[in-house]
């Protein structure tokens, strides 16, 4: 049977979850999240959570035998047939079967969206010999933020959006504290976020870096130093990065992230 939670108490105790706990860090901020939908299995061997418009994560423990693995898949997919689920995000396998048992239901396509690698980082190995300091991006910094945003849709997700469509968005970053420059003679030349904190790690994200101001060693430096930040605050650096782009993960085995586990996103549609 599943049941509801909302909040991410029972995540921070599930000894099974905790294995995979870089890999499904998401999950902690989804269920922070108003309108969310979260369930779980009784038994904390499944779990699964959507904000509304977007993606659902699913998790499912390793002790579960095929068997019972594709039974829950089966009382999921019949318990959100109803719900707009845009896609799937998890483990290849577990959401792959999730996306043929929920595409059937309700005569849709499915296809791989995006493979993404879960880092984390116990030591940090700062690059030497780069110019430049840290500092935290101010109110002042809005029209630079919401530029570099607009890059980082373009690098990181191939689409095109303007400057002036990302204001509001910096301001958001701005206002929560936790986005940071790498500053060189007074100029901003990378950006990194710490998206949100967990109860063991902070997520790192909208690492970029524009493209004048690239292989310098500016974001590998500005990314060391808040992972320098988190390790202060007794928490474990982590992040997810696009498979299919080998630079941005390189950088990040070069400053000591450690593959912590693969996830795979599938998209519906009605083809």
């Amino acid at each position: 049977m599943l049941e509801s939670w909302s909040t991410a108490d029972d995540l921070v105790n599930n000894p099974y979850f905790q294995r995979d706990e870089v890999p499904f860090n998401l999950l902690y901020r989804i269920c922070e999240l108003d309108g969310a939908t979260c369930l779980k299995s009784k038994d904390g061997m499944m779990i699964c959570a959507q904000s509304p418009g977007q993606n659902g994560w699913l998790w499912k423990s390793v002790e579960l035998r095929d068997s019972e693995h594709d039974e829950r898949l089966r009382e999921l997919a019949a318990v959100i047939e109803l719900h707009d689920l845009p896609g799937i995000t998890g483990l290849q396998h577990t959401v792959e079967r999730f996306a043929n048992l929920y595409a059937n239901a309700r005569q849709l396509h499915y296809d791989t969206h995006m493979g993404m690698e879960s880092y984390c980082c116990p030591k940090v190995l700062k690059p030497q010999h780069v110019g430049g300091t840290m500092e935290k991006a101010l109110g002042n910094h809005t029209g630079i933020v919401a530029s570099f945003l607009a890059g980082f849709s373009e690098s990181a997700y191939g689409v095109t959006v303007t400057p002036e469509s990302q204001l509001s968005a910096a301001e958001g970053l701005i206002g929560q504290g936790n986005l940071y420059f790498w500053m060189v003679d007074g100029r901003p030349v990378s950006m990194a976020n710490i998206a949100h904190r967990s109860p063991r790690h902070g997520r790192i994200n909208a690492v970029y870096t524009p493209p004048a101001s690239r292989k310098q060693g500016y974001a590998s430096a500005l990314v060391a130093e808040v992972c320098e930040l988190l390790h202060r605050e007794s928490l474990q650096p982590m992040l997810y990065a696009d498979l299919t782009n080998p630079d941005s993960n390189k950088v990040y085995q070069q400053i000591g992230f450690v593959d912590s586990g693969k996830v795979t996103d599938i998209r519906f549609n009605r083809g």
